[in-house]
C-alpha cells in the first residue's frame, strides 16, 4: 500500500512540475541583426555583377533568410545570433531547405550567402543586399 501510495505521490509531483515547465507558444525568435535594418527598398545583387539585380521591398527583414523559398512558410532553427551576423537553417515541406548567412556592415549594406535544396537541386549563392529606396 506505501508503494502505490509512494508512486501517486510522485506522479502528482511529476505532473505538477510538467505544468509549471509548458512553456507559451513558439514566437518567432528575436533577430537584432535584422531588426536593426532600414525598412525600405533593397537591391539584391550577385557580388562582381553588372546587372541590375533584384529588387525587394523589406518591411519584414526575415524574408532576406529564405531568398531561394521566398513566399513560402518554413521552420527555422537559429544557428548563430550575433549583433553583426546571423546564421539560419530553414526547413521547407519535406524535401527543400537551406542555410543562410547574413553579415551586416551598415543598416542599409548586408552581405548574404545561402545554399540548399530547392525541388531535389541543390543551390548556392552570394548577394549584396544594399537598400536603394523606398518602396
Amino acid at each position: 500500500m506505501k508503494g502505490i501510495t509512494l508512486i501517486k505521490t510522485i506522479s502528482a509531483s511529476a505532473a505538477g512540475l510538467l505544468a509549471f515547465s509548458v512553456s507559451a507558444p513558439a514566437q518567432a525568435p528575436e533577430l537584432a541583426l535584422l531588426d536593426g535594418l532600414q525598412k525600405g527598398e533593397w537591391t539584391l545583387k550577385a557580388r562582381g555583377s553588372a546587372g541590375p539585380g533584384k529588387k525587394v521591398c523589406l518591411g519584414d527583414p526575415r524574408i532576406l533568410l529564405q531568398i531561394q523559398h521566398s513566399g513560402t512558410t518554413c521552420s527555422r532553427y537559429v544557428i548563430q545570433d550575433t549583433p553583426n551576423s546571423v546564421r539560419v537553417s530553414y526547413k521547407c515541406g519535406s524535401s527543400d531547405h537551406g542555410v543562410t548567412t547574413i553579415k551586416r556592415e551598415s543598416s542599409g549594406l548586408v552581405q548574404i550567402q545561402s545554399q540548399g535544396i530547392e525541388s531535389n537541386a541543390p543551390f548556392s549563392f552570394s548577394v549584396e543586399g544594399r537598400r536603394t529606396g523606398a518602396c
